[in-house]
């Protein structure tokens, strides 16, 4: 399992100790996530949540462009999480190499770009227009899951990176406003079936729970339990210790 650690240069993100403004703060905390074990890092300019403030492309580069730029100084893999095109283009040319495709590839224009760049992408799992706009999703969430990642992945093919997506069941968002308990069961029902995505031979991607409740460690654990291929975290450390008690090597 390799590990994209978590950066946000967004001061709306909900997990305000991983927020990094300044080039200087997100070298330092990209090294701290570095040192815990993380192969990656993922850097997003604008939070996802329901309450998070929408920025236009100028205003997203602004919040971004530091801190890339310092990241991509320690030669680390970057993947930007965005959902605008032209915030993308930028990220691309500043350093970053894997897409994070918030809006699913909606766009055509992502898609054009993503085929453009040849570069691998996150593709989650999405009900709607973005991750602020979400559907529930009604009966088995998986089924409805592994219908729309088959549509989705003609697409995908139609462009020519099919085979070069992550598939992310889309838990680090969910429709937004849940109450906790309802996310809770609705996460639980995905984690505990994302083997039923191996059926497309693609690397499965988890953005794993940061919150440090019981109830959230048995969620982490029961996706790490599926040997998953990516997972995007905020505390590398744990999530290694966790997967590699979880998966032990094979003598």
């Amino acid at each position: 399992m390799e590990i994209f650690g978590v950066v946000n240069a967004s001061p709306d993100s909900l997990a305000d100790f991983s927020v990094a403004t300044t080039g200087e703060a997100a070298r330092k905390y990209a090294l701290k996530l570095i040192a815990d074990g993380a192969d990656h890092i993922d850097l997003g300019g604008q939070a996802s949540h329901g309450n998070a403030a929408i920025v236009s492309p100028d205003e997203e580069w602004a919040i971004l462009e530091a801190p890339l730029r310092a990241i991509a100084e320690l030669d680390v893999v970057i993947s930007v999480d965005t959902w605008q095109v032209e915030t993308a283009r930028r990220a691309f040319d500043a350093g970053a190499s894997v897409l994070n495709a918030a809006d699913a590839l909606q766009d055509p224009a992502m898609l054009e770009f993503a085929a453009e760049r040849e570069c691998d992408v996150v593709l989650p799992f999405m009900l709607g227009p973005d991750p602020r706009h979400l559907k529930h999703v009604e009966g088995d969430p998986v089924e409805v899951m592994v219908s729309w990642f088959d549509e989705r992945l003609k697409e995908m093919d139609s462009y020519g990176i099919r085979d070069r997506c992550y598939l992310d069941p889309g838990t680090g968002f969910a429709p937004a406003h849940w109450e906790w308990d309802d996310r809770a069961e609705y996460q639980r029902k995905i984690y505990g079936g994302l083997n039923r995505l191996r059926v497309f031979d693609l690397p499965i991607y988890v953005p794993v729970p940061w919150k440090q409740s019981p109830d959230r460690m048995e969620l982490l654990d029961l996706a790490l339990s599926h040997n998953i291929d990516f997972a995007r975290s905020h505390y590398p450390a744990q999530v290694r210790e966790r997967h590699n008690a979880l998966n032990p090597p094979v003598p």
